[in-house]
């Protein structure tokens, strides 16, 4: 395990607009979650390489063009492997979900591989992500359960009617939007889905975290590109003399798993570095846009 990540979150009483005044109960700590480590060594991509790249990013003409390319494809293609790594829920979602009444609806918008659909199973939970290749995953692990439903949405057009969850979750999904606005929007997206009295739970990752190991600190771009690491299997020379028994040794460790990192040389084995975009929230600024959603 490496060093903690902080991540900014925040929870939400909602109340239904139309219904009565707006109001948001506000609880925003920093706190520290363990990461998975997906990076080795000499692997990881130097300074230089995650500069060149986050210009390339800066110089993308749209921010619908922008997510595309560095968090929907992103995904996608890392979907497998991120998924591997995306098994045990986090404390306080867990808590969240377990405390809740029995027989609720709640909505998982941008539920990823689906962790967290099956944490309390006298729930109800529908889950959606704009990753075609995560639903993949999360269909596979949840087929058959009958606590939850899965599809494909967009978090800023959620096919679902005004008021009609008990509760939402939106666990380290809005920071991959690309501006103010479009964080904005996707956060007035969940609060309608809400009904009158509804609860959200929203994370997303801070800024202020220059203990771990990315060194994000107060001051610097707030948005950055984050690096994966797939590894690649690359075909061994053959030789003229090699033994039917070191044949099928070297056949059983060409099968295994391509991002482990017990490889006999590194020879055989290339990188590839996929850059995913985050927004890294300054303290506050999680109220702020809450409170520009609606809240006060």
């Amino acid at each position: 395990m490496e060093k903690d990540e902080k991540i900014a979150w925040r929870f939400m009483d909602f109340y239904d607009t139309k219904r009565t005044s707006f109001y948001v109960s506000v609880k925003c700590l920093y706190l520290s979650v363990r990461q998975v480590v997906i990076m080795s060594g000499n692997l990881q991509p130097t300074k230089a390489q995650i500069l060149k790249n986050l210009e390339a990013f800066k110089n993308v003409d749209t921010p619908e063009k922008k997510e595309e390319i560095y968090v929907h494809e992103v995904y996608n293609k890392i979907s497998a492997h991120f998924s591997q790594t995306r098994y045990k829920p986090w404390p306080f979602v867990q808590q969240f979900l377990s405390e809740l009444p029995d027989n609720l609806l709640g909505v998982d918008v941008g539920c990823g591989n689906g962790k967290y659909l099956s944490v309390n199973k006298k729930l109800y939970i529908v889950g959606s992500d704009y990753s075609t290749g995560l639903i993949q995953q999360a269909r596979m692990l949840h087929k058959d359960e009958e606590s939850n439903d899965i599809l494909i949405a967009d978090g800023l057009q959620l096919p679902h009617p005004d008021g009609i969850f008990d509760f939402a979750l939106s666990i380290a999904v809005i920071h991959h939007f690309s501006t103010k606005e479009r964080r904005e929007n996707a956060i007035k997206e969940i609060l309608r889905v809400l009904r009158f009295h509804g609860k959200a739970l929203i994370y997303c990752w801070a800024l202020e975290q220059e203990h771990s190991r990315r060194g994000y600190h107060d001051g610097m771009d707030q948005d950055v590109l984050v690096p994966w690491v797939l590894m690649k299997k690359q075909k061994k020379k053959k030789k003229n003399n090699i033994s039917s028994i070191d044949k099928n040794k070297s056949e059983a460790s060409d099968k295994k798993d391509c991002n482990t990192q017990n490889t006999e040389s590194g020879d055989n084995v290339k990188p590839d570095t996929k850059m995913r975009y985050y927004h890294l929230y300054k303290k506050g600024e999680l109220n702020e846009d809450c409170a520009e959603a609606g809240g006060k």
